[in-house]
């Protein structure tokens, strides 16, 4: 393991915004800020809205900045990336954001019913090989179903239209309420101040000319979800590994 990567790791336990339980902490029981988050985190009774898969934070740091009036939670288990995240956080001294450090099949272990109001996904691989890994999969939704409120929202904004199609296909066959569902935001002149934050990896499908879709949803259908019956041979594609290196794009938290 790299220093730099060590120096990183030693930084993330002075963070008070960046949680990062122990396995036995959440493996087959609760843990002691399931239901607790807003008092003991963000010490306030505001909305608190989810990112899965959120690497180094972009997206959950801009939506708080945006939205002031919501809490915010980033989840990742890679902790090198949500140092970025936790750093800016800490220095903007950012009291609606905080970092999760875990798997997201733990999330009922972290959160109580009805805690949650929204769910963001953004740029989430898309598993091609192994559906039930996808973070829209139905084994993932109903995890989702117990920690949302009653009316709470999922965001997905991928630029895989596997992903995409998966899951639309998923709501429909499942019964539920889909919000919007949108093939290319930028292109359609969809991509307003909230779905215009662009991530490290949506700049670089961006300068590929590769279109974003975006995709909002309830799940508001209590019976058993399933996986849908579909082609998924038209939408499969390549899954693109990028880096840091891969491109010269740089986003807010590179600059701290």
């Amino acid at each position: 393991m790299g220093k730099d990567k060590l120096r990183k790791f030693k930084e993330n336990e002075t963070f008070s915004c960046l949680v990062q339980p122990r396995t036995d902490e959440v493996l087959g029981c609760d843990h002691r800020l399931k239901g607790h988050w807003k008092e003991e985190m963000f010490h306030n009774g505001n909305p608190i809205v989810l990112e899965l898969g959120c690497g180094k934070g972009e997206y959950t740091v801009a939506l708080a900045e945006r939205f002031p009036e919501k809490n915010f939670i980033g989840i990742d288990i890679k902790g090198a990336r949500l140092w970025k995240g936790a750093k800016y956080a800490t220095v903007h001294n950012m009291g609606n954001v905080a970092f999760l450090r875990t798997r997201v099949e733990f999330i009922e272990s972290l959160f109580a019913c009805n805690e949650i109001s929204e769910i963001w996904i953004t740029f989430a691989d898309p598993q091609e090989k192994k559906p039930k890994k996808r973070l829209t999969h139905p084994l993932f939704l109903n995890r989702y179903r117990n920690i949302l409120e009653g009316n709470g929202v999922v965001h997905l904004k991928t630029d895989s239209r596997l992903l995409h199609h998966f899951t639309l296909e998923t709501a429909l066959q499942n019964g539920l309420s889909v919000i919007e569902h949108n093939e290319d935001i930028y292109g359609s002149g969809r991509a307003d101040e909230l779905l215009s934050i662009k991530t490290f990896y949506e700049a670089n499908f961006l300068a590929q000319g590769i279109p974003i879709t975006y995709m909002a949803f309830r799940i508001d259908n209590k019976k058993p979800l399933f996986e849908p019956e579909w082609n998924q041979e038209p939408y499969e594609q390549q899954y693109r590994t990028l880096t840091r290196s891969d491109s010269h794009v740089a986003s807010e938290l590179d600059k701290i």
